[in-house]
């Protein structure tokens, strides 16, 4: 394959296309969320995983894994549940099992922080996706994102 190669052309305009219509959906709800709850999505995203853990085996995550799920490296996942902690949002606490894991949930007032901003994200997304779905070169993408129904394995 070469840089001019018509297939190569064609695979990098559908890699932009994808990092396009991904950049505008995120800075939307970046938006409201930031406007209507003083979240970021990378905060809002923390909650959400941090939220979806249980008690039962294999139910709390570690570090690596929260980071895997939001997206960032592990010292940035680090510094953001720091961040959120010092809000009040999130609690860590040593595991009752393994003395050397430390485990982050969320608080009461996380989880309510959580409830009120979920409709903002969930109500950005779609507003998102459908001005996109208005642009002919991402519409097909879209229709893609509106056809997944369950979660991507990490």
């Amino acid at each position: 394959m070469t840089a001019t190669d018509p297939a190569l052309t064609a695979l990098a305009q559908g890699w932009c296309a994808l990092s396009l219509l991904h950049g505008r959906i995120e800075a939307h709800i970046e938006r409201a969320l930031q406007a209507q709850h003083d979240l970021s999505v990378r905060e809002y995203s923390l909650l959400d995983v941090l939220s979806r853990q249980h008690d039962g085996e294999g139910g709390h995550l570690q570090m690596k894994q929260v980071a895997d799920a939001v997206v960032l490296s592990q010292s940035a996942t680090t510094r953001l549940v720091t961040r959120l902690e010092d809000r009040g949002l999130l609690a860590r606490y040593l595991c009752p099992t393994d003395r050397r894991g430390i485990y982050t949930n969320v608080t009461q007032a996380g989880l309510a922080l959580l409830e009120k901003a979920r409709p903002t994200n969930d109500s950005a997304l779609r507003e998102a996706l459908d001005a996109a779905a208005k642009n002919p070169d991402l519409a097909p993408l879209v229709r893609t994102v509106e056809t997944l129904k369950t979660s991507v394995p990490a």
